[in-house]
């Protein structure tokens, strides 16, 4: 951990960090705390978008092992843990699934290497590896943990929207899915302009003026574009609280935010 620490610049905010101090966590810096600070100031929506969206992996990931049998999971961009990570909720309902999570982070691999430890009948594994290298990760996924002829859930949660080109962020699913077989599901969310667009976007330019990596609001429609070809779950692209809510959701837990969220099977 002391050498992927070394190359860590404190004084640089960045996106995981400060997700990670939205969430609660405390694997963050001074610089990831004054952005965030200073961002909720100006969208204190975006607690509730960080708590909403996690809350969708979980309830996502639950879907699909427990629902549709898928026991091998790729998730890309997964930030810091925290609560209810993707390996927890997958092997809490099948310990014998296998995760893959992929970042290249240095702190974001320091900490998951530590504390990403998972069942022992399952797998847990991290890649350090760019989404914008779509082989490698496959190639990677599949030498080490994942068999990619089988059925896998590909996770990409508020991470495409890092992708300053929507024909780009588009593409990079396709060929991530066409490394997949048949079968495979895509589960991903994105923030959106449709709810409280113009306080999203003037906290989205605070953080884009002060981060090395930008992040781009997308339209419902635009973010549509990753699931073309894909037969779409009910009920369908929706804000994340309203993707198959828990009965007894709270009306707080409920409340429509500008991250919207689907689920989708590769036929």
């Amino acid at each position: 951990m002391s050498s992927e620490r070394a190359q860590i610049d404190e004084t640089v905010p960045h996106s995981a960090r400060v997700w990670n101090y939205w969430l609660g966590g405390k694997d963050n810096f001074q610089a990831d705390r004054e952005v965030g600070d200073q961002f909720a100031g100006l969208y204190p929506d975006i607690e509730v978008v960080a708590r909403s969206s996690r809350a969708f992996l979980t309830r996502a990931v639950t879907f699909l092992v427990a629902e549709r049998g898928i026991r091998q999971l790729l998730d890309i961009g997964t930030g810091l843990p925290t609560v209810d990570n993707t390996h927890q909720v997958a092997q809490a309902a099948d310990p014998e699934a296998r995760i893959v999570y992929v970042d290249n982070d240095p702190m974001v691999l320091a900490y998951a290497r530590a504390l990403l430890t998972g069942t022992p009948q399952g797998v847990t594994e991290y890649l350090d590896a760019d989404l914008q290298d779509p082989g490698t990760i496959l190639e990677l996924a599949g030498r080490s943990t994942l068999d990619l002829s089988r059925p896998v859930g590909l996770i990409l949660m508020n991470i495409l929207g890092h992708v300053p080109g929507l024909d780009e962020a588009a593409s990079i699913v396709r060929r991530l899915l066409a490394g997949l077989p048949s079968g495979s599901y895509l589960v991903t969310a994105d923030g959106t302009n449709v709810i409280d667009g113009p306080a999203f976007e003037e906290a989205i330019g605070v953080w884009n003026a002060n981060a090395p990596l930008s992040y781009h609001l997308r339209t419902p429609d635009e973010l549509s574009t990753f699931l073309t070809g894909l037969d779409v779950v009910e009920p369908g692209l929706v804000p994340c609280a309203r993707w198959r809510p828990a009965p007894d959701a709270s009306p707080e837990e409920l409340r429509e935010v500008d991250e919207y969220g689907a689920v989708a099977r590769k036929p």
